[in-house]
């Protein structure tokens, strides 16, 4: 009777372990001849297409079944166009992976009608870094200095993407806090559009991720007389010679009620530009494809070219921007009312 109990229990371990083997070989066959996408929500020539595109260069190696890897642009609302398509649209098959703002965590936590997703739901498979917010102003308003930008007997005009984005986001948040008066000036497509905006004088400057600026923005920062852009405050302290002795944002913000609210607000900048899939993705597919940008992180001459293009690199899991998403999504009322005012649009 043992005999034939144990010759059972081995009949099924077999069953057991072919299916298994058969499901992994199956899923790293899928990737083979095929072709991912990855959709960014923002123009040409910012930090997320950038980001984007040199990942793009290298994961398809560290992917079993080497798939090729396209990059497409999908602008419009600050990316919110490419978060509710990645969500609602997007094929849940393990080709469709999009890149936008992580702002919209945060939206969807307020409550915002516009954001039409469920961030507990997607596929998170990675972000290449945390971010840092921060301002500048360009050199031709002849500001230069948090003190010379308090002191302004008049608007400033801030460019921005759009609602959820850090442009539109910290202006506002600054107004309230510390007594700036920013302008915000939304409906540029990204980070290049709002550049040459900021040459042509259509706008005074703007707030948003140093990791971005100090790539994309390097020939303004590098500029003389009145074309020079001036970094002026940040999140976090950072090397670089431009930031490393500005005003630190929570260290000017004044009542504690006001700072726990920024707090919250900048927690979805723990994970900066991230990757993610539709609801529905077949698990062995997402977790191939964490590994694989996981490995890419680690990729030698993925590394090399992120420093070639100053792309700062400081890598966050899937896993990790699942509890960032845990926490954003479980606000506090009170930062919740606090925050309340990102949902209104600000006047004309």
């Amino acid at each position: 009777m043992k005999a034939k109990i144990s010759l059972s229990i081995s009949v099924v371990a077999g069953i057991w372990l072919l299916t298994a083997v058969h499901a992994q070989s199956s899923s790293h066959d899928f990737y083979k001849g095929k072709t991912i996408r990855f959709v960014v929500g923002l123009a040409p020539g910012g930090g997320y297409d950038l980001s984007a595109r040199t990942v793009a260069r290298h994961i398809g190696k560290h992917i079993p079944g080497n798939p090729t890897i396209v990059v497409e642009n999908m602008t419009g609302a600050g990316s919110l166009i490419a978060a509710n398509y990645t969500y609602n649209s997007g094929k849940p098959d393990g080709l469709f992976v999009g890149i936008w703002n992580s702002a919209y965590v945060l939206r969807q936590a307020l409550g915002d009608k516009a954001v039409r997703l469920d961030a507990r739901k997607l596929g998170w498979v990675g972000a290449p870094t945390k971010g840092t917010p921060h301002c500048s102003i360009m050199a031709h308003t002849g500001l230069k200095s948090l003190k010379d930008v308090l002191g302004a007997n008049r608007e400033i005009k801030m460019g921005s993407t759009g609602p959820g984005s850090t442009y539109d986001d910290t202006p506002q948040i600054l107004n309230r806090t510390i007594g700036t008066k920013f302008k915000v000036v939304s409906g540029y497509e990204g980070s290049s559009t709002i550049y040459v905006a900021m040459r042509r004088k259509e706008v005074d400057g703007g707030c948003w991720g140093w990791e971005s600026a100090r790539t994309t923005a390097r020939p303004m920062l590098d500029a003389k007389g009145d074309e020079k852009l001036i970094p002026f405050l940040i999140h976090r302290r950072e090397p670089d010679p431009e930031v490393k002795d500005l005003p630190l944002i929570p260290e000017v913000i004044k009542g504690e009620d006001n700072l726990s609210a920024y707090h919250t607000w900048v927690g979805s900048y723990e994970f900066q530009r991230p990757f993610a899939v539709p609801p529905g993705i077949p698990k062995e597919r997402l977790l191939l494809l964490r590994k694989g940008y996981a490995d890419t992180m680690k990729d030698p001459e993925f590394v090399a070219e992120a420093k070639k293009a100053k792309l700062e690199v400081t890598y966050v899991s899937g896993e990790e921007i699942e509890s960032h998403v845990s926490k954003i999504l479980s606000i506090t009322p009170n930062a919740k009312e606090l925050l309340s005012f990102l949902l209104t649009k600000p006047s004309k």
